[in-house]
């Protein structure tokens, strides 16, 4: 009952982060990331809904949306609706459309970029050395407590397996686990 309440009345109390994804430029990427693990609705007034619950409800959600919308109207609504403390992502990071996010507690999203499609789970940290940043493929899964670091690129459909150092180039369709990681299956 308390789902249904809150279904219905989030848009009214969501509407400034509505308002800001109706002036966003990235409208396609934002719902891509909506629907990345969801059936994808067509209707535009279910999408209205769906937006304003996960924004109302999913603070990693949020944290994507500020992302995405990177202008003066976001860092004043973050006062009143509040990024999720700990899932962090460097704003100069490129990341294509349809992130999905698993709970990303303690998570540091720090590439160069990260294709369409990348999974990402909790206390994932893809982070930067010597000043290089890795490159993150499409449709990458990284699982949790996974590290990636470096100058290094994560091929397309490449599987990191959970708590997994990568600090090594990964080939396209390869599974890797293990500190540090080593190819199990290519």
């Amino acid at each position: 009952m308390m789902y249904k309440i809150i279904k219905i009345f989030s848009p009214l109390i969501v509407f400034p982060l509505l308002f800001n994804f109706i002036i966003s430029s990235k409208k396609n990427y934002i719902l891509e990331d909506l629907y990345a693990r969801k059936k994808f609705s067509n209707n535009k007034l279910q999408q209205l809904f769906d937006l304003s619950f996960e924004l109302l409800t999913n603070s990693y959600f949020r944290t994507l949306f500020y992302f995405r919308n990177p202008n003066l109207f976001s860092i004043l609504l973050r006062n009143f609706y509040k990024k999720h403390p700990s899932f962090i992502i460097e704003v100069n990071t490129k990341i294509g459309k349809g992130l999905q996010l698993a709970h990303p507690y303690a998570t540091i999203l720090n590439a160069e970029s990260i294709g369409d499609y990348v999974y990402v789970n909790h206390l994932v940290t893809v982070g930067e050395k010597n000043g290089k940043k890795p490159i993150i493929g499409n449709q990458v899964q990284i699982h949790a407590h996974s590290i990636i670091i470096g100058g290094i690129t994560i091929g397309n459909k490449s599987i990191i397996g959970a708590g997994s150092v990568v600090v090594k180039d990964v080939p396209e369709g390869a599974v890797v686990a293990g500190n540090p990681a080593k190819i199990i299956r290519s």
